[in-house]
């Protein structure tokens, strides 16, 4: 049995609130990778201990990534509901300790707990809409999905930010009501949403096996370069642990009855390049996510709550571009081209933000945003279709986990890749810069600057406040880093247009718009109903070949 041929039919009151819950759910999930940034300097001026700065971000991102794959099983094997019940619970009770955390080893702590429930949140998301949805008609609701990530990529460093000025502790407490609200619709929507159970092993040694790869290789990648130097044995020792355990993972996937991420599936070209593509765009996307409010912060002067605001054009490319996908792909019936196009655009964007300069207008800046955004609209969504559609039912949870995993897993990587990227470059800079700019200005002035120390991007405020020559200086030295962020980036993106051009080019599953007899569409116009218009025989031809293929594949 497919996926496809799984899929119940559900009252269209009953879809609205199921993907109201989902939606809160990820959006909870979504909000906390970005929150935490730009308060980060507010908490630690309370709570201390500066030199765990990085960890409050890295353990957060270790369990949700680290987990991802866990949950897609554990949601094949025992059912979505209480295991998507677990992770909002979780989420919500590490959202509630961090929030009352009185020093740094507790809020380290408690983001892990948080991190741990926010690894399911977004993929149960995407495979419970494809347990009661069939592919042709899934874009338009995982759509929506993309627009509440492009959401909580600006209102995280915004309502961060604010917070920060207020009370930071509110920043977790914020999550509490919402988790709450996801918990009661959840619970109330998803008894209608059957579930088979079958005889099941959990695979425990394989799970510990990711777990632990997974944190040693973004350890090494985090700590590279900032605690530790790249040739240390530390970060040395790490890599080497981390590839380690990479191979005894996948042999124990090899003999695992039932493995946390059943190789099997990779046989499937498409299952396969779309996981790739998913790691890329994952990498490009985060990089630009993250360095461009630093941009607005460091060289426009803005502040944390402003720099979210002045993100909106992002947003609005993504939301936008989000939706349209979505029903574009449930019209049409295929979803290749979107990722293409998709690449194909952060590229331009990606080169477009090297035009950046001091004294670039904001307009310009806006602009480019919204090419960025719509680049990644087109491919965060199209994607997990592309996997979804290409697993059977029984592999569902797995195979959207996997999407999730490998595009958490690319943007940790290009977190810590692009970090090191700039920071090197920086320092390069501000050697060639500093000391023009220093003799610039009066010697109290220049001992004052030296008092200072070195300067550091996660203080902006520090930059601004910097005498008129020499915050010159930095903030050019600044742009120059960030162009070879962006060239990096455009690069890896380009990387991406040829992955997603080598995707097989299959139909999605079920019947489209254009067939239905009636029924109606939860989110308006007209709905697939069973039974409508049959396609035309070179679909049917078509469709008949892929479904073999898959069949085969699956075996």
């Amino acid at each position: 049995m497919t996926a496809q041929a799984a899929a119940p039919a559900l009252p269209a009151r009953q879809i609205r609130l199921l993907l109201f819950g989902l939606m809160t759910g990820m959006l909870l999930a979504a909000l906390d990778q970005t929150i935490v940034g730009t308060a980060l300097p507010t908490i630690v001026g309370e709570l201390g201990g500066i030199t765990h700065y990085s960890w409050v971000v890295t353990a957060y991102l270790l369990a949700s990534t680290a987990s991802t794959p866990l949950y897609g099983k554990m949601a094949d094997l025992y059912g979505r509901r209480p295991v998507l019940l677990f992770s909002i619970g979780t989420f919500l009770l590490g959202s509630l300790l961090a929030g009352l955390s009185r020093d740094m080893t507790q809020l380290i702590v408690t983001r892990g707990v948080q991190g741990l429930g926010a690894g399911g949140l977004m993929t149960l998301a995407f495979t419970i809409i494809s347990d009661v949805v069939p592919p042709r008609e899934r874009g338009r609701y995982q759509g929506l999905f993309g627009a509440v990530f492009g959401l909580s990529s600006v209102a995280g460093p915004l309502v961060g930010g604010y917070f920060a000025e207020t009370n930071w502790r509110w920043i977790f407490y914020i999550n509490v009501p919402l988790a709450i609200l996801a918990i009661v619709v959840c619970w109330h929507v998803m008894r209608l949403v059957p579930f088979q159970r079958r005889e099941h092993a959990v695979d425990w040694i394989g799970a510990a096996l990711l777990v632990a790869g997974v944190s040693c290789l973004l350890l090494a990648l985090s700590w590279g370069g900032n605690s530790y130097a790249w040739g240390s044995g530390v970060i040395v020792g790490l890599f080497v642990a981390g590839a380690v355990l990479a191979v005894a993972f996948l042999v124990q996937e090899a003999r695992a009855r039932e493995p946390i991420l059943p190789l099997r599936l990779f046989r499937s070209r498409t299952f396969a390049l779309a996981n790739s593509a998913g790691f890329v765009l994952g990498l490009v996307m985060f990089g630009s996510i993250i360095f461009i409010p630093l941009y607005l912060q460091i060289v426009k002067g803005a502040s944390p709550t402003r720099s979210g605001l002045l993100m909106l054009p992002m947003m609005a490319g993504i939301i936008v571009t989000s939706i349209l996908t979505g029903r574009a792909m449930s019209r049409i019936g295929r979803y290749k081209w979107f990722p293409v196009a998709g690449a194909a655009v952060l590229v331009v964007g990606m080169l477009l933000f090297r035009q950046l300069r001091v004294g670039t207008s904001l307009w310009a800046a806006f602009g480019y945003m919204v090419v960025i955004g719509v680049g990644l609209g087109l491919c965060m969504q199209s994607l997990i279709l592309a996997v979804q559609n290409a697993v059977d039912v029984r592999d569902l949870g797995a195979g959207t986990s996997s999407a999730t995993f490998f595009r958490s897993l690319g943007g940790s990587f290009g977190v810590a890749i692009l970090g090191a990227v700039l920071s090197s470059r920086l320092t390069g800079a501000l050697a060639d810069r500093l000391p023009g700019a220093l003799a610039q200005v009066p010697p109290d002035q220049r001992a004052a600057v030296a008092a200072g120390g070195n300067f550091s991007i996660n203080d902006p405020a520090a930059i601004l406040a910097l005498p008129g020559p020499v915050r010159a200086a930095v903030q050019a030295s600044f742009v120059e880093a960030l162009h070879l962020v962006f060239l990096t980036t455009g690069l890896i993106a380009v990387l991406a247009v040829l992955v997603t051009l080598a995707m097989p080019d299959h139909l999605l599953r079920g019947a489209g718009p254009q067939g239905a007899t009636g029924g109606a569409d939860p989110l308006g116009g007209k709905a697939a109903a069973p039974g409508g218009k049959p396609l035309p025989k070179e679909s049917k031809d078509e469709a008949a070949a892929d479904m073999e293929a898959k069949s085969q594949t699956m075996l």
